[in-house]
């Protein structure tokens, strides 16, 4: 097995050499070529499913390949049923990150020379390790962690931190992959980067067995003339239809980059939105203290970001954080703000500031400098309030600037509490009395159930002693919010009489218009662009996709409502992402990719060029001749592929006159198109949700028509790796080629199958990759021995019960598992395909005993067993079909087996007769010993070792007396179509009633109903009405005497000769038990419910 320290890797390697022998089979025959058929397929025959093409910045890692996996797996299965499978795979190198990574190399190249020498160099901790930020649109499913440019992840030593921080240098980043100095300098142009990683990928993909139409490969940007010309088209035709525009909006932005910072410019902050403040200008009154003497002559003000600018009239005071660094800064000419350094960049950059997009500082302030400044603020009921201090002050969230308005804010409630009641709270920060004690709670909104105080209400209802008891004061927040805006009414002011929400806007638009107040916007949450810079939402003029536009999104949602999803929670992540997306910047100044077309200063962005690609993979092999690059000879130049070509492959548009492309090959791409679209399936990891695929959706209604419209996108969690997250920095991480060389494709296969089907995280489990490649060769094994000795075999049909067991198990594996697979449950499919079926074939060994197991089953075990495994496993079971079952073709071509109907009858027979031989080993041992504890059935005996026993085994067939009487009430009260019973109560009401219930010892037998009615209940909700039968739907004697020999066996001790099956029913049986018959008094058995006496021969 491969696990560290393991002395020996045979079996491992016998899987490695095995695959790599099927794989060049494969390439050899093009086994996954991918052609249209000659007509429109039907339902089921064909199937086109995809993957978000992987970033370029590095080699694929584990998390790409669990999301792969589920549509590798998919794929394979419906290639085994027979459809027509195209699978493409493409690679992304749009955006930010691969020039940010060849930038940031030649800032180092020229700054620490070539080989660069590093200052302060240090040994990093061995389990630091090299990453490089990965992006792009489309993603990978898993960007928790993407793409790895590093070859070893633990153990390895390298000097990669510089002391300032410790930095990670790009040199010593590409240094840790084994490429070398003398290579390394070449990655300061982006375009290595492009023809190194993707001929990697493909290398790392087809050791993994990805069953791919390579022909169809392409990578994005400019540097494939045809790709580029297909989204060129994509972005003319968004356009014509008014769905591109242009505009000045809020965008999270990298000043580092200059330009808009989408999710996949992102390294942290994904899903992260601009949110909009409105600030509150609280003019300082002169005269200034003498700390901002500096400032005379400039209207200088505190500016406060609020979310609620309607409660305004409620003002006591403004809060500052008395040790928070706070800056007054030049505005326009005659305005100066107070406020934090981060809300000053913020304000920069959306047009407030003197300086463009450059905060201007006039004088550097703590908090405590601003303690006891007389304010001027609008609305404000006080003529002048002061600012105070606050310890919760958030100095990266807003302005550091905060109004207080106690009467419906819990926070500001509590902290002006604390300062009236507190003197020695004034003193250390020296608050003068006449700054807090003069001011009331200002009532100016009714918010029912709390009164026109709310948050004085909520607190005193909480009891909240102080500003410190963060938990309640952010439930009191939670009741107060909400609730002040939904129920709220005015009750000062113009507005007074009206509902919040309905004066809120009308609110801001006069405080906006009388210039007391400003729009300011800064990011959700923090946001760090892959160049390192923290962003900042700037107000910018650029292009846009007009996503969220009314009519576009309800052919989206019609769309999305008649996809298949798979999971309810991504059915709502859809949804919810439709209730909020809108207007998104299509365009970028820097990085690589295809130009707007029509504005060519700009770059479209990594999101926005990766919508409908995979309408591209459909022709791609017509314009690229199999080169990624499109660099090949081809008989069709890009330069021809002009909008109205593009229009007649993909939309329906005539025939092009003006073009000189022949008639027959655009009719031969077009019709390509036709078969294979839709797409069927788009597997990826549920973080794209929130963007990439939703906009997949929103550009397939812009340009196709509905019947094109996609079918289906399935979504999954990230990967964890031994039950802990993937992380490059502790070396909890692999790559593809890692996990390949250290347990062999087909055993990581097998793992990824095995380590979740559902939208939350999955764990790959070394363990289980390990324990695949110890059963896969120990199954390979079996098979060998048994073809081997195939002449020994027992012949004929199979007859003898445990042959009508195992073919009945075989059925069922067939058709459980062609369900499972069905619903892209690949963890079900493994359990009922492989493990199931395992111990079915490990339980016919058993039953068999000397006669031997039937060479036609074994057959048809092995056949069934290869083809279940083929989509998880292909390599193993391509060899076992090729070269042990000398089958013709390919394995994963072979046609899904066919399967008589399921005996369940009969499966529950065997079931019956197992746990039957488990109970009557358990009376044994327990008789044998004379323990009284546990199941009481039998009698105890401790009989010498040299006697003999005889096993007498009684059944009852049929339920009598009260658990009759009961079974009978249940199936009276039983709905079959609902599986659903009459309410308790009249269950009770019809048992009194009967004759259990009229009976004497009903108090007695009550105790026993309760419980039997409950469990009988329980199963026939999940078996239905069969179970409420007073028989079970076989004859339990029957199946234990043509058992005999087995149960035999199998109760384990040479002590026991003879085994007779008797029927408790029978007054001659029970006498045969003697003095022990008082058992069957006891406890008698009834149906499905054996026991058994041993006695002396």
């Amino acid at each position: 097995m491969a696990t560290e320290g393991a002395k020996s890797f045979v079996r491992r390697d016998r899987l490695r050499e095995i695959e790599s022998k099927v794989q060049k089979w494969w390439e050899e025959k093009e086994v996954f070529k991918s052609e249209p058929g000659d007509k429109p397929p039907e339902s089921g025959e064909k199937f086109f499913g995809n993957f978000p093409f992987p970033y370029m910045n590095g080699y694929l890692h584990l998390g790409h390949a669990f999301s792969l996996s589920k549509l590798e797996f998919a794929a394979a299965f419906h290639r085994l049923r027979g459809a027509n499978v195209l699978l493409p795979f493409a690679f992304h190198c749009t955006g930010m990150p691969i020039k940010a990574s060849a930038d940031k190399l030649a800032r180092e190249i020229q700054q620490f020379g070539n080989p660069p020498v590093f200052p302060n160099e240090v040994e990093e901790q061995e389990s630091v390790v090299a990453v490089v930020e990965n992006g792009g649109g489309g993603g990978d499913g898993n960007t928790g962690e993407e793409n790895a440019v590093a070859g070893k992840f633990k153990g390895k030593k390298s000097k990669v931190a510089a002391k300032s921080g410790g930095q990670i240098y790009q040199w010593e980043i590409m240094r840790s992959v084994g490429i070398t100095d003398a290579e390394i300098s070449d990655f300061q142009d982006p375009q290595k980067w492009l023809t190194y990683f993707p001929p990697l990928a493909i290398e790392d993909l087809k050791a993994f067995g990805l069953g791919c139409d390579w022909r169809r490969s392409f990578i994005t940007t400019d540097i494939n003339p045809y790709f580029d010309s297909f989204v060129r088209w994509q972005m003319r035709k968004l356009k014509s239809s008014g769905k591109v525009v242009k505009d000045v909006r809020y965008t999270v932005f990298s000043p580092l980059d200059g330009q808009p910072c989408a999710d996949h410019d992102r390294a942290s902050g994904e899903g992260v939105q601009p949110q909009e403040y409105t600030i509150i200008k609280m003019e300082v009154v002169s005269p200034f203290p003498e700390k901002l003497k500096v400032l005379e002559g400039k209207k200088v003000f505190l500016a406060a970001a609020t979310l609620r600018p309607e409660t305004m009239y409620g003002q006591t005071n403004a809060w500052v954080l008395p040790d928070g660094k706070y800056g007054a800064f030049e505005i326009n000419e005659t305005e100066v703000f107070v406020v934090a350094h981060r809300a000053a960049l913020n304000l920069a950059y959306q047009n407030h500031s003197i300086v463009p997009q450059k905060p201007n500082c006039l004088l550097e302030l703590k908090g405590q400098d601003l303690i006891g400044l007389p304010l001027k603020s609008p609305l404000s009921l006080n003529e002048i309030i002061y600012a105070l201090p606050m310890l919760s002050i958030l100095m990266d969230k807003g302005t550091g600037v905060v109004t207080s308005v106690p009467s419906d804010a819990p926070d500001d409630y509590m902290a002006l509490h604390d300062l009236k009641s507190k003197p020695a709270f004034r003193e250390k920060f020296g608050v003068k009395d006449e700054w807090v004690l003069p001011f009331e709670v200002l009532p100016i909104i009714e918010v029912p159930p709390f009164g026109n105080k709310c948050a004085e209400t909520v607190c005193l209802q909480m009891k909240i002693k102080s500003q410190n008891e963060k938990e309640k004061l952010a439930e009191a927040k939670k009741q107060t919010y909400l609730k002040g805006f939904t129920d709220g009414t005015m009750i000062v002011g113009e507005f007074s009489g009206k509902k919040v929400q309905e004066v809120k806007p009308l609110i801001r638009s006069k405080l906006l218009e009388a210039g007391q107040a400003i729009v300011y916007s800064e990011p959700e949450k923090r946001v760090m662009s892959r160049s390192g810079d923290e962003c900042v939402v700037a107000l910018t003029d650029q292009w846009y996709i007009t996503y969220g536009e009314s009519e576009w999104k309800r052919l989206t949602d019609e769309c999305l409502s008649n996809m298949s999803l798979y999971s309810d929670e991504t059915r709502h992540g859809f949804e919810h992402t439709l209730g909020w997306l809108n207007q998104w910047a299509c365009s970028r100044s820097f990085g690589l990719g295809t130009r707007i077309p029509w504005d060519e200063q700009f770059l479209v962005e990594s999101l926005s060029d990766s919508t409908i690609y995979m309408a591209y993979y459909t022709i791609a092999h017509y314009l690229q001749n199999g080169n990624m690059y499109g660099t090949s000879q081809s008989s069709i130049k890009p330069q021809q592929l002009t909008d109205d070509v593009w229009d007649y492959i993909f939309c329906g548009g005539p025939l092009p006159k003006s073009t000189d492309i022949e008639s027959s090959l655009l009719e031969k791409m077009k019709l390509e198109f036709e078969y294979w679209y839709p797409f069927d399936l788009r597997v990826s990891g549920k973080d794209l949700i929130q963007n990439h695929l939703t906009f997949c959706i929103y550009n397939h209604t812009a340009i196709f028509p509905e019947r094109h419209w996609p079918r289906g996108f399935r979504c999954n969690g990230h990967i964890m790796l031994n039950s802990e997250k993937m992380s490059k920095s502790t070396g909890n991480f692999r790559t593809v080629r890692q996990a390949i060389e250290e347990f062999s494709a087909d055993a990581t296969r097998f793992s990824l199958a095995d380590a979740g089907d559902g939208v939350d995280d999955a764990n790959f489990v070394f363990e289980t990759a390990n324990a695949a490649i110890l059963r896969l060769t120990k199954e390979l094994a079996w098979y060998e021995e048994n073809l081997a000795a195939e002449a020994t075999l027992r012949t004929g049909p199979p007859s003898i019960y445990a042959d009508r067991v195992f073919a009945n198990e075989i059925n069922i594996a067939v058709k459980t598992t062609e369900q499972n697979y069905s619903n892209y449950m690949f963890r079900e499919a493994l359990k009922s395909g492989f493990y199931d079926l395992q111990a079915a074939r490990d339980e016919y060994r058993l039953s068999c005993g000397v006669g031997g197991l039937n060479r036609d089953l074994v057959w048809r075990f092995m056949d069934v067993q290869t083809r279940l495994l083929a989509p998880i496993c292909p390599h193993y079971a391509e060899f076992i079909w090729r070269e042990l079952l000398k089958k013709d073709g390919f394995v994963v071509k072979a046609g899904w087996p066919t399967a008589d109907a399921p005996d369940l009858t009969l499966k529950s027979a065997n079931k019956y007769l197992q746990d039957s031989i488990v109970l009557v080993r358990k009376l044994l041992q327990k008789q044998l010993s004379g323990s009284k504890k546990g199941n009481k059935k039998g009698a105890p005996v401790a009989p010498p070792k040299e006697i003999k026993l005889t096993c007498l085994i009684y059944v009852n067939e049929q339920f009598d007396g009260w658990k009759a009487e009961c079974l009978n009430i249940l199936r009276n009260s039983f709905n079959k179509d609902t599986r659903t019973f009459a309410p308790d109560s009249d269950i009770m009401e019809a048992l009194q009633q009967s004759s259990v219930g009229q009976s004497s010892e009903f108090k007695r037998t009550q105790k026993l109903c309760m419980p039997f009615l409950r469990f009988k209940k329980d199963e026939a909700i999940a078996l239905g009405p069969q179970a409420l039968d007073l028989r079970l739907p076989f004859g339990e004697i029957e199946v234990l005497r043509e058992n005999l020999d087995l149960i035999k066996r199998q109760i384990g001790s040479k002590d026991v000769e003879d085994v007779e099956i008797l029927s408790a029913a029978d007054a001659d049986s029970v006498a045969k038990a003697g003095p022990s018959a008082s058992v069957l008094r006891d406890n008698p058995p009834s149906p499905g419910s054996p026991t058994a006496i041993f006695l002396p021969k």
